[in-house]
């Protein structure tokens, strides 16, 4: 069954690679870690920012990797089971996790942090400079 393209006005034109990043993120939302992303105001030189924060008690700095892949953040959680330990009720699974999100061209990751359980990722968007460009229209001559 072919899918009806959402963003196939002749208006927009060049929007194909939307459209692969929209399915991308619909594939990859499996609810773990839990997370929130807030907008943060500007402070002093510091342009408003945007922060991802994760719930990842139990991994430690190690354990984790944040990385940028194709306009994408990727962070990474490996833990491994203590095979040495025995437990009578296990509740608290190890467990491994990749949560990627999708930025926008111009986004940057500013750095990240862990504590207290919480991963948080700061990024920012610099104003993009105004560009305006005069297309130069060419005459041809009637034959």
């Amino acid at each position: 069954m072919s899918r009806v393209p959402s963003l196939s006005s002749p208006f927009l034109l060049g929007f194909e690679e939307i459209e692969r990043v929209l399915d991308r993120v619909a594939k990859g939302a499996d609810g773990y870690p839990p997370y929130n992303i807030e907008r943060l105001p500007r402070d002093g030189d510091t342009p408003d920012r945007l922060r991802i924060t994760l719930a990842v008690a139990g991994f430690t700095r190690e354990q984790l990797d944040v990385t940028t892949e194709e306009s994408q953040l990727v962070i990474r959680g490996r833990q491994q089971d203590d095979k040495s330990r025995q437990y009578l009720h296990r509740g608290i699974a190890a467990r491994q996790f990749q949560r990627t999100f999708v930025l926008a061209d111009g986004m940057e990751v500013l750095g990240a942090d862990l504590k207290n359980g919480l991963l948080s990722i700061d990024l920012i968007r610099p104003e993009p400079e105004r560009v305006i460009k005069t297309i130069a229209i060419n005459e041809q001559d009637g034959e």
